[in-house]
């Protein structure tokens, strides 16, 4: 059965796409047009999913038809040579993928396509832990390619690289695509077999690269309006369902070609600039360097010089056994040509109702149809079609988003002939409005970049000059100042490592400790690059997980046995209400650490978070010899993040370590910002007292930040800096961007301006970005969603932030510190776990989790990472272990609070409600000037999270922040102040 073919299409829940795109319509539009098969476009929606689960039926292997009641009503509203034509859907989606590969921005579009709807049910549920499927039918996801494409292999489905040769969204595309398609799949490419040559290529073009010679060209309309359906299409030869269309694709046995726009026609088919109206041949373009004549700004290179650039044949090629194609100029326009009125206009319209009514449908008129029998209705219309099927047709190129022209008659023609030919009445035609290319200026010189001075490879080569003289201190006591993006954690594991590998340490003596979990696995794991002959032997630790060290071995003194299990906020309240029967006043027993709560978890063997330092601190202050024998076992002990250790720690460490003992404590006063948690910067601050011969070293040259960043930051830490003399210094070019600041009318103008200016800074995240105006330029090279974090001061902020987000199709995530067992399910899973079948902790979990699969999979990186060790899963799990719910092949856009954004960095930073009453945070009458202080660090802390680009912003209704300004240098970006609304015109008369 020969068929057309059209599969990729677009739903009413995609942006810029008609109301119409709904499945009544696409079948009606079908059969006018002549198309056997259409794709659904878009089954990754929620909503659309819905529509298509209740609207569609199976009609065949892997295909489905409309309800037998609504396809009835289609077929009475057309007219007997269309209705009743066979046409059915095939589950398809577009998806974009925007993401960082090789130090550029890569954004690629793709086709997948599905066989059933569990399947697309199944693939989903997969994307909808990346990316958020209900802001736009064609989702937006920061995944590599390749990913996706192993997530559509292992749903069931298969994919087809879409639109191949568009600048900005594909695979080929001259500004954020590859030069292959294997460089994009990787390893995956294999199974790619066909790709969609795009409105802008046909064919004869892409048989000029012979690397395309694997694939079947497929050609689609991509519709956003269900008028324009079957302007490009596939043409098969085979039966009707999705495995024999899969496997002409696969095989080229019953791929039997496509229908093409004139490649003309498409809007990115030569280079130029819209905006400056400059349309240049390649040949211009190579000429002046890709650059604009009038603006002086890199042209956007179309896809016929992008094809000359891969071509290794000349034109004119053909590839043996390639499938044919045919060049068409879709109906309407052929009409509105000769009518002199638009394709869209209800003359051109009706004109087409009585041709197809005649005739048959559409594409049937085009291609089949006699001349002669086309006569009989319009002569100039057979006219048209004879020289349409010749390839005699008039071209003006598209460019730079700017759709081409296509005529069938020269300028003047028709007014020539109108007393011949007057079977349609018709308007002057009206004139291209096309410009031609402007003259060519003088090519613009490219500065050559000056090649990396070379690094040296030895252990401390590597370290600048100050982390050097930090990391080659010998023994006693050593504070090292270090500042943000210094090079802290580097500094910190090169000291030790050369300490083990050099000096003769051994590396048991070695005691290094962290604050956080995730910063014990990231210094063990530099440490295991480092050292790795001596990373076993090193003890790395949290204070809590040291805690349970201690208490393992000398829990006996309070009754605990060796494997005593850490007590979970249930379990604790568990305990307390075995003491008291009302669960309030059992909260109140944990708080306030009350004997008859700690008897009864003694009883049961179990310790809470808090016991875990504060158990070891009564054992070791009562306990001399116990004291000696540690500080004998742990001769070299480091502290990271010295800042942040409250009285306890503190007092645990002055324990560890004697007056002149090695202890390294690294940090910096000015990012200290958890007095809420207990925190005492005070502690920092006196440690030449604590330590009498204690070395200092300052960390002062910034690996992170740009100049604007830097200089920005240490002006609004300055008033009240805690380090004297602060001193910052830049020594990376991150350009010369300014800090940003806006000024937003409300909280979700705000939001929509963090959103509008990701996209600015990306270079548009869709086409309609760049087609409506909202985004111009190629935005910084080498970003992807997750090099942008938007910072805030609570929780509460991010609901405007998500909706904006949301909106406007960008993936997003809120990072925290929540604990993983806080989240719902795991509490369970964890308690189960102990009695369930398996050899493995993840066995278990995925034994014990059932239908459970959000628990499942927020507790799988951990399961399989403590493998067989039950004891250290549940351990974890006691201590805090944080949620990490990220998927790794995901990229998205960070919200988060700026307490949780410490130790971060990111190219692109956001810091929204810099108001007075939020940053600071403070009550009215409320004048703690340390609370306030502490805020400025929060602030600080925040802005040199940013490497390139820094945004301030704060919104009308408050007072902007006093920290501001300090600020001396920035831009005011946006809107300075809230737009007015105009006034009616009744009350400007009044």
């Amino acid at each position: 059965m020969r068929f057309v073919a059209d599969l990729h299409i677009h739903s009413k829940y995609s942006r810029a796409c008609s109301r119409d795109c709904d499945l009544e319509h696409l079948t009606w539009w079908a059969r006018r047009k002549g198309i056997s098969l259409v794709g659904t476009g878009d089954f990754t929606h929620p909503a659309w999913y819905d529509h298509l689960t209740e609207n569609l039926v199976e009609a065949g292997p892997g295909l489905f038809r409309l309800r037998d009641d609504l396809d009835r009503d289609i077929d009475r509203t057309l007219p007997p040579s269309l209705a009743a034509a066979p046409v059915r859907f095939m589950l398809s989606v577009e998806i974009s993928t925007i993401y960082k590969r090789g130090d550029r921005t890569r954004k690629v579009h793709h086709l997948v396509y599905m066989p059933d709807l569990a399947s697309a049910a199944r693939f989903n549920a997969r994307l909808a832990k990346i990316g958020n499927l209900g802001s736009d039918g064609r989702p937006i996801l920061g995944l590599d390619s390749r990913d996706l494409l192993e997530i559509t292999l292992e749903c069931g489905g298969y994919l087809v690289p879409a639109h191949v040769w568009t600048p900005w969204f594909a695979v080929l595309g001259s500004k954020s695509g590859f030069d292959a398609i294997e460089d994009c799949y990787v390893d995956l490419a294999s199974h790619v077999f066909a790709v969609e040559t795009g409105l802008s290529s046909d064919p004869d073009m892409n048989w000029r690269v012979s690397g395309l010679d694997k694939y079947r060209l497929v050609s689609n309309s991509d519709a956003h309006s269900p008028p324009v359906l079957g302007r490009e299409a596939t043409v098969f030869d085979t039966d009707l369902d999705y495995y024999s269309v899969r496997a002409a694709l696969e095989t080229g046995d019953g791929f039997a070609g496509s229908l093409e726009f004139f490649p003309e026609e498409g809007k990115y088919h030569v280079d130029g600039h819209r905006k400056c109206g400059v349309r240049m041949e390649p040949e211009e373009t190579l000429a002046h360097n890709g650059i604009c004549p009038e603006c002086g700004k890199p042209l956007t290179v179309g896809v016929l010089s992008r094809v000359q650039e891969l071509a290794d044949r000349p034109h004119g090629a053909r590839p043996d056994g390639a499938a044919g194609f045919t060049s068409l100029v879709p109906l309407p326009e052929v009409v509105s040509e000769i009518v002199g009125t638009g394709p869209k206009s209800k003359k051109v319209l009706s004109e087409i109702d009585k041709l197809t009514a005649a005739l048959g449908p559409e594409l049937v008129i085009l291609q089949d149809v006699p001349v002669d029998d086309i006569a009989v209705h319009s002569p100039l219309l057979a006219e048209a079609v004879t020289r349409l099927r010749r390839g005699e047709v008039v071209r003006d190129s598209g460019y730079d988003g700017e759709y081409g022209v296509i005529r069938l008659f020269e300028a003047g023609e028709l007014e020539r002939r109108r007393s011949a030919f007057a079977l349609f009445d018709y308007a002057a035609p009206v004139p291209s409005t096309v410009e031609r290319p402007r003259p060519a200026a003088a090519p613009v010189d490219v500065p050559a970049v000056a090649p990396a001075a070379p690094v040296g490879t030895s252990l401390l080569d590597g370290l600048d000059p100050e982390q050097r003289a930090a990391a080659e201190v010998d023994g006693g006591p050593l504070l090292i100042i270090a500042g943000p993006g210094t090079g802290k954690t580097r500094t910190l594991t090169h000291r030790i490592a050369d300490l083990v590998t050099s000096r003769g340490v051994p590396a048991s003596e070695c005691l290094a400790i962290t604050f956080t979990r995730r910063a014990a696995e990231e210094m063990a794991e530099r440490l295991a690059a480092l050292a790795p002959a001596a990373v076993d032997e090193l003890t790395i630790a949290t204070f809590h997980s040291l805690g349970v060290r201690i208490l393992r071995e000398h829990g006996a003194v309070f009754g605990l046995s060796g494997s005593f299990g850490v007590a979970d906020p249930d379990g604790q309240l568990a305990v307390a209400l075995s003491v008291v029967a009302d669960e309030k006043e059992a909260r109140a027993l944990i708080a306030s650490g009350d004997d008859r709560y700690k008897k009864a978890l003694r009883v049961q063997d179990l310790v809470d978070f808090d016991d875990l330092i504060a158990l070891p601190l009564s054992l070791l202050e009562e306990s001399p010899d116990l004291v000696a024998a540690y500080r004998a076992r742990w001769r070299w002990v480091s502290v990271d993040e010295y800042q942040d250790v409250d009285e306890q720690q503190y007092r645990l460490l002055r324990l560890l370590v004697p007056p002149d003992g090695n202890l390294t404590a690294i940090g910096d006063p000015d990012q200290a910002i958890y007095r809420f948690r207990g925190a005492d910067v005070g502690f920092f601050l006196r440690f030449r007292e604590d330590f009498p011969g204690a070395r200092t070293v300052q960390l002062t040259r910034n690996y992170r930040s740009s100049t604007a960043v830097v200089t920005g930051a240490l002006e609004v830490i300055a008033p009240t800096s805690l380090v004297p003399g602060r001193e910052l210094r830049p020594m990376v070019d991150h350009g010369s961007a300014p800090i940003g600041v806006h000024h937003a009318s409300s909280e979700a103008a705000e939001a929509a301006f963090v959103a509008r200016t990701i996209e600015q800074v990306l270079g548009g995240a869709s086409f309609h970005a760049l087609d409506s105006g909202r985004v111009v330029g190629d935005g910084t090279q080498g970003l992807g969603f997750s090099d942008f974090a938007v910072l805030y001061r609570t929780d509460r902020q991010s609901r405007a932030l998500v909706d904006a987000l949301t909106q406007s199709g960008l993936p997003f995530q809120k990072r925290s510190h929540d604990r993983l067992a806080d989240r719902p399910g795991v509490a369970r899973i964890a308690g189960e776990v102990r009695d369930a079948a398996g050899g493995t902790v993840l066995e278990r979990v995925r034994a014990v989790a059932g239908e459970d699969h959000t628990a499942y999979e927020l507790l799988k990186p951990l399961a399989a990472e403590c493998g067989t060790d039950f004891e250290r899963f549940h351990t974890a799990l006691a201590l805090g272990v944080e949620v990490d719910t990220w998927d790794p092949r995901a990229d998205r856009i960070s919200l988060l609070t700026l307490h949780a954004s410490k130790g971060l960095e990111f190219p692109v930073v956001f810091i929204v409600g810099c108001e007075d009453g939020v940053l600071p945070m403070r009550w009215p009458g409320d004048d703690d000037p340390a609370a306030v202080e502490e805020e400025r660090r929060l602030l600080f802390v925040g802005m040199t999270r940013a490497q390139r680009h820094l945004f301030l912003s704060h919104k009308a209704g408050r007072p902007r922040s006093p920290f501001l300004s300090a600020l001396k240098a920035y831009e005011q970006v946006g809107d300075a102040q809230p737009r007015r609304k105009r006034k009616g015109t009744q009350l400007s008369l009044l």
